[in-house]
């Protein structure tokens, strides 16, 4: 899956002597990519599969699924994902609203459609919570609540579930599901009259992402996926990974990072791991 790129610098292969920056999310990343959405969602020329190793959704596969419209206070439009919990909550990461110097004044939020900028339900909002220790330099606590007026559960509209109870669970060796509007490749390469794509990600220790990222990122709150075949990219940063639980969907993850090298490179990618801000997250149900 290809979903999100958050911008690594790598010095060396070891982690006591890597070098680590940030560019900012939007300017790089989450305006071009919105913009290339928009114009693809508008043409009548698409072909082609958006995923590397991922398929298109069917309407109501992922119905806890919302893409993020985003109106950033300078005026531009960027974009990202995020998951519902609720009739009046979802949950995104942290820097889909502040990154950098670049703070976002609205969210749009989409639910029951495949395409971003058009269709399905659309809710405007400018409530949104960050995480106090939210570091916009090494994303720990990449977390925020997105509040908004009541909405009705249907066929194509549901929410997923937080792992309550799974504290202990590390999911490593799990396979779930990311979803998002993002791009297949290190290109920005946006080609499918669908834009709304899935991947089956597997979950891996931990200490294979720190070995790359370093320990100041991937911290104990971090959950990281294979990047072997398919990935998250550029495009859907705070979208879910989600398994089935007891006939729920329930959510794990939180889509925060992936290497500067690009999502075609088989490098692993972080997730917020949900587990560690359930009691946060509740709070602000």
């Amino acid at each position: 899956m290809k979903l999100l790129i958050i911008i690594f610098a790598l010095a060396a292969a070891v982690k006591t002597d890597e070098t680590l920056y940030f560019k900012n999310y939007h300017d790089d990343i989450g305006v071009p990519l919105a913009a290339k959405i928009k114009t693809r969602e508008e043409s009548i020329d698409f072909d082609g599969s958006r995923i590397t190793g991922g398929n298109g959704v069917t309407l109501g596969t992922h119905p806890h699924f919302g893409g993020l419209v985003i109106s950033l206070m300078d005026g531009r439009t960027s974009v990202c994902g995020s998951t519902l919990l609720s009739n009046t909550r979802a949950v995104t990461a942290a820097h889909c609203w502040w990154h950098g110097n670049v703070w976002a004044n609205q969210f749009v939020v989409v639910y029951a459609s495949t395409q971003l900028f058009s269709g399905g339900l659309r809710i405007r909002t400018s409530s949104v919570v960050v995480h106090a220790n939210f570091n916009h330099n090494n994303l720990n606590n990449d977390v925020a609540v997105i509040s908004f007026g009541w909405i009705s559960y249907t066929n194509w509209i549901e929410p997923a579930f937080l792992p309550i109870n799974h504290g202990y669970h590390t999911f490593v060796g799990t396979w779930a599901w990311a979803v998002g509007f993002g791009a297949t490749g290190d290109n920005d390469t946006i080609n499918n009259s669908q834009s709304l794509n899935e991947a089956s990600l597997q979950v891996i220790d931990s200490s294979e992402c720190a070995r790359i990222y370093g320990t100041s990122v991937v911290t104990n709150s971090v959950l990281c996926v294979s990047g072997q075949g398919r990935s998250i990219c550029n495009g859907d940063d705070g979208g879910p990974l989600w398994i089935w639980h007891i006939n729920q969907r329930l959510l794990i993850g939180i889509a925060s990072f992936t290497h500067e090298r690009g999502c075609q490179n088989n490098y692993p990618s972080g997730f917020v791991r949900v587990t560690s801000f359930v009691s946060w997250i509740q709070a602000r149900l």
